[in-house]
């Protein structure tokens, strides 16, 4: 079965960095394509970054574009998200996940769910 853990989440201050780990457990993900998604309280699940299985494609919500680079390391079965210049409006619980879609941006075209870890950005 197919696992994922996020970590690096905390409490950070406006225009402060954070990076974001997520390792997969049960499955390579050489043959996944990855992304990050967030959600405040009341709010649907919103898209913020994915990576094709290759590493080769990246995507982007346009209000992170700039500030946030989504990478992975196949080897290690991690996914990473770089989060800089952190603004308050950040401040979510971020969840990542896998899939055999590349480029999804929808919740419904990935398979696999980590937990998610928080992140807030205190202005």
């Amino acid at each position: 079965q197919v696992q994922l853990a996020e970590s690096g989440g905390g409490l950070v201050q406006a225009g402060d960095s954070l990076r974001l780990s997520c390792v997969v457990s049960g499955r390579t993900i050489s043959v996944l394509n990855m992304a990050w998604f967030r959600q405040t309280p009341g709010k649907e699940r919103e898209f913020v970054a994915a990576i094709s299985w290759s590493g080769i494609s990246t995507y982007y919500a346009d209000s992170v574009k700039g500030r946030f680079t989504i990478s992975r390391d196949n080897a290690k079965n991690t996914l990473y998200l770089q989060m800089n210049s952190l603004k308050p409006e950040d401040t979510a619980l971020y969840y990542c996940a896998a899939g055999m879609k590349s480029g999804a941006r929808t919740v419904g075209s990935y398979d696999y769910w980590g937990q998610g870890t928080q992140v807030t950005v205190s202005s």
